[in-house]
């Protein structure tokens, strides 16, 4: 049997010469429509059993409600005594008091209008929604939403060991519907072209049209022509999750799970969707181990890059909403 090479010392790659953005490979002809829907079909198709998720896991306390939103219906999640999750309609069903912000006594969400206390069991017309925390995002079961076969649990993508990896979680929102965030992730060959700060050298492995996994190699930007070469695949698990995993590089095994979330319509008639990116890192050079133990400076620096992304996925996915609901969208 072959050995596999030994990997460099140092991940890091130094081009030749620099590419102009104007003289790079175009990559449209690649970039099928058709591609991209059939992909994006077959995601839809997939099975949620119901589950949305609501945002980061440490967003939800001990001492507060934290409040979210899935298709119009508020909703209120906290913890009880011992870190149980709890969640449920975000109104009070005395007179509608928001729950969202209220304060959690004891492990029991008092409404702040007239002291009514949950404990996370049906009461006084309040029905708690099924909910799960995986540690890094957090979810709720609404089937009357999904009006899918429900499932117990949501299908969480395998991650890196937690001791192992430092996890970070943006979340933005975007004027379109889900959907159009999953075409996004499903056209990696927007990368260099509409991404020239942090990616080049872009050449798509696999359109996934046989396998059902885009395989993308890629070189991340560090600074002038210092570059970090990889290759990641990437995934739909499910009708509103896209999965980026590094499968040879640096940080192989790190994934970026981007999940979508349909908030509703807002005022303008327009319909909302928010981003819940966590990005996963992990790696097994040495020097990782220190860096684990200044997360609480690389989350932030994580985090900004991925707001820097989403400013401009956010445009794509906007641009492509607008252009289907007018019926004007190519193909």
């Amino acid at each position: 049997m072959s050995q596999r090479a030994p990997r460099p010392r140092i991940p890091i790659r130094l081009r030749r010469t620099p590419t102009l953005w104007h003289q790079q490979e175009p990559t449209w002809r690649a970039a099928s429509p058709q591609l991209i829907r059939t992909a994006l079909e077959r995601a839809q198709a997939r099975p949620s059993g119901n589950w949305y998720v609501l945002g980061p896991s440490s967003a939800v306390r001990q001492d507060a409600g934290f409040g979210s939103t899935v298709q119009g219906t508020e909703i209120v999640t906290w913890r009880g005594t011992n870190g149980t999750l709890h969640a449920g309609p975000g109104a009070c069903p005395h007179l509608g008091a928001a729950l969202a912000q209220a304060p959690v006594r004891c492990g029991t969400l008092v409404c702040p209008w007239h002291g009514l206390a949950l404990n996370g069991s049906p009461f006084a017309g309040w029905n708690p929604y099924p909910a799960h925390d995986d540690g890094i995002l957090v979810w709720a079961r609404l089937d009357e939403h999904g009006r899918e076969e429900p499932l117990d649990e949501p299908a969480v993508p395998t991650r890196p060991a937690p001791d192992a990896s430092v996890a970070t979680v943006y979340t933005a929102t975007g004027v379109c519907e889900p959907q159009d965030i999953i075409a996004n992730r499903l056209d990696p060959w927007h990368g260099a072209w509409f991404h020239p700060y942090s990616f080049v050298d872009l050449r798509v492995l696999d359109d996934g049209a046989e396998s059902d996994v885009l395989t993308v190699r890629v070189s991340f930007k560090v600074a002038g022509r210092v570059v970090v070469p990889v290759t990641a695949q990437f995934t739909a698990p499910g009708p509103r999750t896209i999965v980026m995993r590094i499968t040879e590089g640096e940080g192989t095994g790190s994934l970026v799970e981007t999940h979508a979330t349909p908030l509703g319509t807002g005022r303008d008639g327009r319909p909302r969707t928010r981003v819940t990116e966590a990005v996963i890192a992990t790696s097994d050079r040495t020097g990782f181990a220190l860096a684990r133990t200044a997360a609480p400076l690389l989350r932030p620096m994580v985090r900004r890059t991925a707001a820097r992304l989403w400013q401009d996925d956010l445009v794509y996915a906007e641009r492509r909403w607008e252009l289907r609901s007018s019926g004007r969208f190519p193909g």
